[in-house]
């Protein structure tokens, strides 16, 4: 191999480098960003919705296909069943219940993400198949933006911001199903549901990217 040769491939190697570890910096920052999420809308869940009336599921992993889905928050209640994908961004927010993908813009730096609505319809269907003793009706999906983004769409039936997430729930008033029912619906949900490990988020993960690819 000749020093021009040798030279071009310390380069390559480089630049290969320095890519996979900037994605990997990515990766690492977006999933720091979901869990502060969640992990603000699990306390404003668990202050807001205490008692033997409601019981609180976060991080739940279920079986799909040939798959997993995950599943941020769970809230079975007397009033209903709540199905939460929490999303935790800064910046504009450009998106419909529509499109696949919607848009951050931070400055200048444009990136896309799934729709949400899209994401968690999937869920509810999956929660749905679940639960087939309840009622789809009573199966609700709750879309809930954390950070301080702003949508400079309209903003689509379905998500809140964190703090409008306890008033909403708090509007459902009729009890749908009696305390011996909701018990056994989370009994449902905790022996479906996959251990929570480092291998399930791997998994899951690798079940993502065979699906969707990387989301930028």
């Amino acid at each position: 191999m000749t020093d021009f040769a040798l030279a071009g491939s310390v380069v390559g190697f480089a630049l290969l480098l320095v890519y996979l570890t900037g994605y990997s910096l990515g990766r690492r920052r977006r999933q720091k960003e979901e869990n502060t999420g969640e992990a603000a809308v699990r306390r404003r869940l668990s202050r807001a919705f205490a008692g033997k009336d409601y019981h609180l599921l976060n991080n739940v992993t279920l079986p799909v296909n040939n798959g997993t889905t995950q599943i941020d928050h769970i809230l079975v209640s007397r009033v209903g069943v709540f199905v939460i994908e929490t999303k935790h961004y800064t910046g504009w927010i450009f998106g419909d219940v529509s499109t696949p993908k919607w848009m951050q813009i931070v400055y200048y730096t444009r990136s896309r993400f799934l729709n949400p609505i899209h994401q968690n319809y999937k869920h509810v269907m999956v929660v749905r198949e679940t639960l087939d003793f309840l009622s789809p009706e009573d199966i609700h999906s709750v879309v809930v933006f954390t950070g301080d983004a702003e949508f400079k769409t309209s903003r689509p039936e379905g998500v809140f911001f964190i703090n409008e997430l306890e008033s909403y729930i708090q509007s459902f008033r009729e009890e749908r199903m009696t305390e011996n029912r909701m018990q056994f619906c989370v009994g449902r949900l905790e022996t479906t549901r996959k251990m929570i490990t480092g291998r399930t988020d791997v998994e899951h993960q690798a079940y993502l990217d065979s699906k969707f690819g990387s989301v930028e």
